[in-house]
């Protein structure tokens, strides 16, 4: 019994919150891996493109909510969704027009594009904060609970009880659809076979006839479509705060490094081991051994290795080490 209790803390506290976040990771990486892979840059306005996706996602939310429209367990957002994603590839081509356009026809470096992006960046958090606000905000609707803790342990007898979180459950579901479909894509359709042409060779695809443009096209409306998802279900488990997207740069580019930057299997991978990482290292395992552990051994600290304040640090030292021994990920990426 206490081992199974010890098992269902886990699941509660390490396994279901890490697989969620390293969903949410994982699509995130996904979107920085395919314009670096294709469009040879690092976007580092991507979190600032999942935060606008987000807001426009929680403002239709309280729109169709005022409407009284409601999925039941579901959240409202789940409708929102599309017309975000929408909204969000109108942007991102609209700053492609106005902006990067500009320096793609220069063929300028992509240290230029990079710092570019920057600015971007800065531009789309004011703006979201404008519109929005700086403040935490909640989608507010749907079942937060597909099984809760207090039912299970009534049902079991069990000291422990299991939860099973609704947007957790969500993520992880939508995380697997999206990555299919994404690679069936890439695989299986002309327009795919042409993106990665470009990613391999981009002289080579231009002179067989492939449309740049048309391509720069297609990854900007799958950037968002990623982005706007990524943001939404990290929106539906932590709530949405504006500047909570910019910090998750960091988790992004280490999850998007650690598989090998330009791998878009390397940026899935890459993000459930950061996620793990920094769950496993700033989880207090106390509790867990208390009921491992003989009596006369139980722990009297947290037996943690890091406090959750430190969550970024971790993915900072992962970053560092990678780039250190392993700069071109565990699944080889793109080195220029």
């Amino acid at each position: 019994m206490d081992v199974l209790n010890a098992v269902l803390v886990l699941c509660n506290f390490v396994l279901f919150p890490a697989t969620a976040y390293g969903s949410q990771l994982a699509l995130g990486a996904l979107g920085i891996t395919l314009v670096y892979g294709i469009l040879r840059f690092s976007n580092f306005a991507h979190g600032d493109t999942m935060a606008f996706g987000t807001m426009v996602t929680v403002l239709l939310t309280w729109w169709l909510q005022g409407l009284g429209v409601s999925l039941g367990p579901l959240p409202t957002a789940v409708l929102a969704l599309p017309a975000a994603i929408a909204a969000t590839v109108i942007l991102l081509h609209v700053t492609d027009r106005v902006v990067y356009r500009y320096y793609r026809r220069r063929r300028s470096d992509p240290v230029i594009f990079t710092i570019v992006s920057v600015g971007v960046m800065f531009v789309l958090n004011g703006i979201i904060r404008l519109i929005i606000g700086p403040d935490h905000q909640h989608f507010a609707d749907g079942a937060r609970f597909i099984v809760r803790a207090r039912e299970f342990k009534q049902a079991t007898g069990l000291s422990e009880g299991l939860s099973i979180n609704v947007a957790q459950t969500i993520a992880i579901v939508t995380a697997v659809i999206v990555v299919a479909a994404m690679f069936w894509f890439l695989q299986h359709t002309r327009t795919g076979k042409s993106m990665r042409a470009m990613s391999d060779n981009e002289d080579l695809a231009l002179l067989c006839g492939i449309s740049s443009e048309r391509v720069v096209a297609v990854t900007w409306i799958l950037t968002a479509a990623l982005a706007t998802i990524a943001g939404t279900l990290y929106g539906l488990d932590k709530g949405f705060v504006p500047f909570t997207y910019f910090q998750l740069l960091l988790p992004m580019f280490a999850a998007a490094i650690v598989g090998g930057l330009g791998n878009p299997v390397g940026a899935i991978v890459g993000g459930f081991v950061v996620a793990y990482s920094e769950i496993l290292i700033t989880y207090a395992f106390k509790k867990v051994l208390t009921y491992i552990l003989p009596d006369s051994l139980d722990p009297e600290g947290l037996v943690q290795l890091l406090s959750t304040d430190y969550k970024l640090a971790v993915s900072f030292g992962i970053l560092i080490l990678v780039l250190l021994f392993m700069p071109t990920g565990i699944l080889r990426g793109r080195t220029t």
